[in-house]
């Protein structure tokens, strides 16, 4: 049995790096509590293409998590293609092959979001939601390359990109919206 419970193959921990990146100064005091919430199976993921919803349930308190994860460019795709001639099964050298191509498979958020009262993109939930894919991905490398839209990319030839689900705040013009000359 490996060390880790989380991320224990190369695949699983591109998803550990998500709560826990390696750039993080100080240590997030929320990590340990979203590991025991993962642990003792109190997240019950619903995978939808590129999408992950998490239903957590604490006592008395219920909280849903939404994480989206980017597409695959189609340069990273093709690359995948060319590395992993057999995608039926994926190893831990087909990972390293992927680096030593210079692509990387780590994932992507596009946007976070959970419904408890902690009013930020990063809460226990959330943190809690990313160690229960990373525990499936350990057990299913193959899940890493479906949640970032790998085979969706590879059966639809000429289809154009989806798009997101959501309009990130930062990416809206006030002065579209208003009317400054009021």
């Amino acid at each position: 049995m490996p060390d880790n419970e989380f991320g224990y193959t190369p695949w699983g921990m591109d998803w550990v790096r998500l709560a826990e990146p390696l750039r993080q100064t100080r240590l997030e005091p929320l990590l340990p509590r979203a590991r025991s919430i993962a642990r003792n199976d109190g997240v019950r993921l619903e995978i939808e293409e590129r999408t992950v919803r998490a239903h957590l349930h604490r006592g008395g308190q219920a909280s849903i998590a939404h994480i989206e994860v980017a597409p695959l460019s189609r340069a990273a795709v093709t690359a995948i293609g060319h590395t992993i001639t057999d995608p039926t099964v994926v190893t831990d050298e087909m990972h390293r092959a992927l680096l030593d191509a210079g692509h990387s498979p780590a994932p992507t958020l596009v946007s976070t979001d959970c419904s408890c009262s902690a009013r930020t993109a990063r809460c226990v939930h959330v943190f809690a939601t990313l160690y229960t894919i990373a525990r499936r991905i350990d057990e299913n490398p193959r899940l890493a390359l479906e949640l970032q839209g790998y085979f969706d990319a590879t059966t639809e030839s000429d289809t154009p990109a989806q798009e997101s689900r959501w309009t990130l705040l930062h990416t809206l013009d006030p002065a579209y919206f208003f009317d400054a000359a009021q």
